[in-house]
């Protein structure tokens, strides 16, 4: 009887570190929004999913989509590279500041511009000043890139550059990664970037004689920066699996994540 009773209880003790295994190894953390935060999220998740064993994803779709997203509930997580509006936190969302970043404002390498203070650039996405020659650079028309209506980082930097409902553009891309691409193709472009994607193929400006970097973000000395966001809402509880990330990317632990990634941690 002794040996029945012992046999049932190794079988249930098995069942339960079964159940248990398979419910952590099928967990998911769901982010989405924000293409500027794709280096800052990348290295986060993937730290995230080596640490704790559990699935991690990212839809680059943009700031607006994402905070959407979250609101809907199509996701854990929602990414923001603005700050909330006062009609998304009266819907219920919540915002926590992640990081720091810089907008960089980015020419193509053959562009002999190197400096532009924040009056000039807003001149120039408003079609005040429309050719290089005007700023000190090749006698060319400006091919003015950004980013499309609900983009954080075109929220970011029209606000402070003034230029809301005023800019002129050529062109609007719907990720970083278009802009980037897109200035790098054509000498005479210019446009603007989260500082964390910023590579080779693209000249950063310095505004006002400041260089976008890690330093001057966090001086606050390059004035044209934002804050990196992670969106929740402040009526429902995440999941075990999204806490556990929130918390992990929230700690003084994953700040040389953040740091690796280009953005300026605030913890």
């Amino acid at each position: 009887m002794k040996k029945i009773i012992l046999i049932m209880l190794t079988a249930i003790f098995a069942t339960s570190m079964l159940s248990s295994c398979s419910s952590q190894s099928s967990a998911t953390v769901s982010t989405d929004g924000s293409t500027s935060m794709e280096e800052v999220i990348g290295i986060l998740g993937e730290a995230f999913e080596e640490k704790y064993g559990i699935s991690f994803t990212y839809n680059p779709t943009g700031s607006g989509s994402g905070i959407q997203a979250v609101k809907e509930g199509r996701c854990d997580i929602g990414l923001s590279s603005r700050n909330l509006k006062a009609e998304e936190k009266a819907d219920g969302l919540t915002e926590t500041v992640l990081a720091n970043d810089g907008i960089a404002v980015i020419v193509n390498p053959q562009n002999s511009v190197s400096d532009l203070d924040v009056e000039t650039i807003a001149k120039i996405y408003t079609g005040e000043i429309t050719n290089w020659s005007q700023v000190g650079g090749n006698d060319a028309e400006i091919v003015v890139i950004g980013r499309e209506a609900g983009s954080g980082t075109r929220d970011g930097f029209e606000s402070i550059t003034g230029t809301e409902d005023g800019c002129k553009y050529r062109q609007e891309l719907t990720s970083t990664g278009d802009v980037i691409t897109t200035v790098s193709q054509n000498p005479d472009a210019i446009g603007y970037a989260s500082l964390a994607a910023v590579g080779d193929g693209v000249k950063a400006l310095s505004v006002g004689g400041v260089l976008p970097s890690e330093d001057t973000v966090k001086d606050g000395s390059y004035v044209i920066q934002r804050p990196f966001v992670l969106v929740t809402k402040n009526y429902a509880a995440l999941s075990e699996a999204a806490q556990k990330f929130f918390d992990f990317a929230t700690s003084a632990d994953a700040a040389q994540y953040i740091s690796q990634a280009g953005a300026v941690p605030v913890n």
